[in-house]
């Protein structure tokens, strides 16, 4: 039996009904289907049932069929005209109340936009999410440059000043953990790659107490971040100032760095510190 790759997600369901395919592991289909939701999440324009298929790995008749079900539930939704999916609004919803539990709407957005008034550039509060950080807050300075990295972005852990922050500042076990495991990715010609130059980078962000990019994520940007630290001393969340490299040089941008340690320790007061 074949499945038209072409039609619209409420049409497949024959497959489930074959004698071939059984009863389903509904714990494994609920993986899967969490799966294509991250997928989706690192493809803003949206993906093919095709697309998604052969990025997950999982049989066309599988990968179609979760979909359908998602897009159903509002967590997908399927744009007819492109044949494409994108993430729902229920996700966003869902995204929210996340964010409002953990305070970083309702008690870190002020603090966020006092930092942006004074400096005039964006200011991004971001936390680990395994071997990335994720952003989850973020005020936009007024001009007209705009910093892209918005709130429910998966960035790298090594490129970044967020992501060396959160590295830097983890417990000891862990951040050996992370100086081993983590993927050196060249996102730009400055990017460390290389191990041991990673190693002495994460050194020199303990010792200084905040980190620093410079075209090693984005070229034309640069940003500088600061830990906020539990009780324990750790990082638990990083906060950053990002601009490009024509408005600021790098001596001007770490000139905001008591600024932004003084923010970070009035929003580790405040915030739960996971």
């Amino acid at each position: 039996m074949s499945v038209n790759q072409d039609t619209a997600p409420s049409d497949v369901a024959a497959e489930e009904n074959s004698p071939k395919a059984g009863r389903p592991d509904r714990t494994d289909m609920v993986g899967k289907a969490l799966g294509l939701l991250v997928l989706l999440g690192d493809e803003p324009r949206g993906a093919s049932a095709a697309e998604i298929s052969r990025r997950a790995q999982l049989p066309f008749s599988t990968t179609y069929r979760l979909l359908g079900s998602l897009t159903r539930d509002g967590f997908v939704d399927y744009e007819a005209e492109g044949r494409r999916y994108h993430l729902g609004l229920r996700i966003f919803q869902l995204g929210q109340r996340v964010s409002n539990h953990h305070g970083f709407a309702g008690t870190a957005m002020p603090v966020l936009r006092r930092v942006t008034e004074q400096t005039g550039e964006a200011t991004i509060l971001s936390v680990r999410d395994g071997h990335h950080h994720l952003t989850v807050n973020k005020v936009d300075g007024p001009q007209m440059f705009r910093v892209t990295s918005d709130p429910g972005h998966l960035g790298s852990l090594s490129t970044t000043a967020v992501g060396k922050a959160l590295v830097a500042f983890a417990e000891d076990s862990e951040r050996e953990k992370l100086l081993a495991e983590l993927p050196l990715e060249p996102l730009t010609p400055k990017s460390i790659t290389d191990r041991d130059a990673f190693r002495e980078e994460i050194d020199l962000v303990r010792r200084r107490g905040f980190a620093v990019m410079d075209e090693e994520n984005e070229t034309g940007m640069r940003a500088v971040a600061v830990p906020l630290f539990n009780d324990q001393g750790h990082a638990f969340a990083s906060l950053a100032t990002a601009v490009p490299v024509f408005r600021l040089s790098l001596e001007d941008l770490e000139a905001h760095v008591p600024l932004l340690q003084e923010a970070a320790a009035e929003l580790a007061a405040r915030l739960p510190q996971r």
